[in-house]
């Protein structure tokens, strides 16, 4: 755990929290500035500043831990969010997953999509590229 990391506190209750869950590895909370009625974040007990920082074992609950949430929440609709990287809209420099009720078009998350038209040849090229590397 890194010492200045607000969500370390929060495991460590030097900061008082909505706890939802906790088991050796992770711990669950409402998020005190939800986009909507029962956004939440789980995070891993491992600090970790991105999803690529933390190991897998420490990973293996978030997003089962995340849907146990939005089904007791009763979130018909919602998105799951991790983010990695400040250009990727991450504010907080510990691993965590947001689950955020879409209860209707303006409560909750809201998504552009700017795809892109891509190369056949180019993304095949990326394909290999990737794959040699895994």
């Amino acid at each position: 755990m890194a010492a200045a990391c607000i969500f370390c506190k929060i495991i460590k209750g030097e900061i008082p929290s909505m706890k939802l869950f906790e088991s050796d590895k992770t711990f669950a909370f409402l998020d005190i500035n939800p986009l909507s009625k029962g956004h939440a974040l789980v995070i891993p007990k491992h600090h970790g500043e991105k999803l690529t920082d933390i190991p897998d074992d420490s990973l293996a609950e978030l997003l089962p831990v995340a849907k146990k949430i939005a089904l007791a929440a009763g979130a018909e609709n919602f998105n799951i969010l991790q983010n990695n990287g400040r250009i990727a809209h991450q504010v907080v420099d510990h691993v965590h997953v947001h689950m955020i009720p879409k209860p209707n078009e303006t409560e909750g998350l809201g998504v552009g999509w700017p795809s892109q038209n891509v190369n056949k040849e180019k993304l095949q090229q990326l394909l290999e590229e990737i794959k040699a590397k895994m």
